[in-house]
This record gives structure tokens, C-alpha cells and sequence, in this order.
């Protein structure tokens, strides 16, 4: 039997958390409330009252477990963000992340989730039979008031890691992925005789604390307008 794990309890993912446990499946329910955890949990397998942006309480929880993890958290795009990327770095293969606005989407993509979705109260029931029985589901688009920002490594950062600049708890913003161009060789078939090619590619990183800052970096920022003026002034 799948496991799952719902992240997120208010309407919505407390709706695909009771469906999913009325069916039989494995459920456990994670919210940082605990009025909402006291609510679900004669429902569900196991519930659990955690911030889950923060990894080692994520870890703690049992979710290496799951087979599919249903972060359903509302309009705290930062948080959605962040959970999305730290269930993907735990090693779940499948994630379904509500987004909020397509930017909100495109990030949550890029971050890991591999499937987004934009859910109404009553879409809880479609997307709990969804993940039981697969379906292709059509979602409404909301809104947000989030930045997200691109901003190219600046000569200061060059050689340091991430953790010198701090800048979750200096400017308020996250840094949610980095974009690095590499070049790599690849065979290349020509006249019957085999010659190299250099071809320049772009991967995406999952930032860490070590990571440390090449020349080129493209750095995906995360947060409120005002705070992520701050931080591109800071550097101006």
C-alpha cells in the first residue's frame, strides 16, 4: 500500500488528508498548528505538530517513508518553497506542491515538486482520488504578493559559501536555487572520424551552506518586494 504525507492542514490539505485515510491509505498529517493536528488525528496514521521548513524536525517526522508527499501549505509561498525543496533533498520521488500564482509554480518546479497544482476547497476530494487512481485535473490560478528575483553573483561573493552572506537572516529573503552554466565534452561523429566538441550547458543546484560561489552563478532569491530591494541596493 502507498504511504503518503500531507503537509499543510488547512481546508484543502486537511480535506486530502481525510480522504486519503477514509480510503485505507497510510497518511501522515504535518501542520505547525496544533489545533489542526488534534483535528486530524482520528484520522489519519500518525499527526504531527512541526515548522516544516525546518529539515531535521521534516526528517524526524517519518516521511522518508512516504511514497508520494502532498504539500498543501496555503499562501506562505516561502514556506511551500522551502518544504518543497527539503522533501525533494529527504529523497521523495513524487510531490505535489499548491501553488498560488504560475511564478509560485514555475519555482516549485524547478525546486522539485513534479506536479503543481492551483486548488479550491472542494478540489481536496479531486486530487486525494487523484494520486489513488492518476487523473489529469484542471486548477484555478490565485494570487500572491511574493517577488522572486534573479541576481547574478556579485564579485564580493566569489570563492565564499553560502553561509558567510547569511542572507535569510540579514535581508529576510531566501535563496531558493542557483543556476550554473558548465561546459562538458561531448563525442561528436564527423566523416567517419570521432572528434570532441565543447557544449556549454546550464544545471540547477539545490543551494546548501557549503556551496561555494562560482564566477557566472545565477542566484534565484525568494521573498517580500521590499526586502529583496534591499538586498539588490545592498550590492549596487
Amino acid at each position: 500500500m502507498r504511504q503518503f504525507a500531507v503537509i499543510g492542514l488547512g481546508r484543502f490539505g486537511f480535506k486530502v488528508a481525510e480522504v486519503l485515510a477514509k480510503k485505507g491509505a497510510s497518511v501522515i498529517a504535518i501542520d505547525r498548528r496544533q489545533d489542526l493536528i488534534e483535528k486530524i488525528s482520528d484520522f489519519v496514521t500518525k499527526a504531527i505538530q512541526i515548522d516544516s521548513a525546518n529539515e531535521e524536525a521534516l526528517i524526524a517526522s517519518g516521511i522518508k517513508e512516504v511514497d508520494v508527499a502532498i504539500i498543501s501549505i496555503g499562501e506562505n509561498i516561502e514556506s511551500s518553497i522551502l518544504t518543497t525543496a527539503l522533501v525533494k533533498n529527504i529523497g521523495i520521488n513524487e510531490i505535489i506542491s499548491r501553488a498560488c500564482t504560475s511564478l509560485h509554480a514555475q519555482i516549485l518546479k524547478m525546486v522539485g515538486a513534479t506536479r503543481v497544482i492551483f486548488p479550491e476547497e472542494d478540489m481536496g476530494v479531486r486530487v486525494a482520488n487523484s494520486v489513488l487512481s492518476p487523473g489529469i485535473l484542471e486548477y484555478m490560478e490565485l494570487g500572491a504578493d511574493y517577488t522572486l528575483a534573479e541576481i547574478e553573483a556579485k564579485k564580493e561573493w566569489i570563492g565564499s559559501t553560502i553561509n558567510v552572506w547569511d542572507v535569510k537572516n540579514n535581508f529576510g529573503v531566501n535563496v531558493v536555487i542557483i543556476k550554473r552554466k558548465i561546459v562538458e565534452t561531448v563525442e561528436k561523429a564527423e566523416e567517419a572520424k570521432e572528434t570532441e566538441e565543447a557544449k556549454e550547458k546550464e544545471i540547477k543546484v539545490l543551494p546548501t551552506a557549503n556551496y561555494k560561489i562560482e564566477e557566472g552563478d545565477v542566484f534565484i532569491i525568494l521573498g517580500d518586494k521590499k526586502d529583496i530591494e534591499r538586498f539588490e541596493k545592498k550590492w549596487k
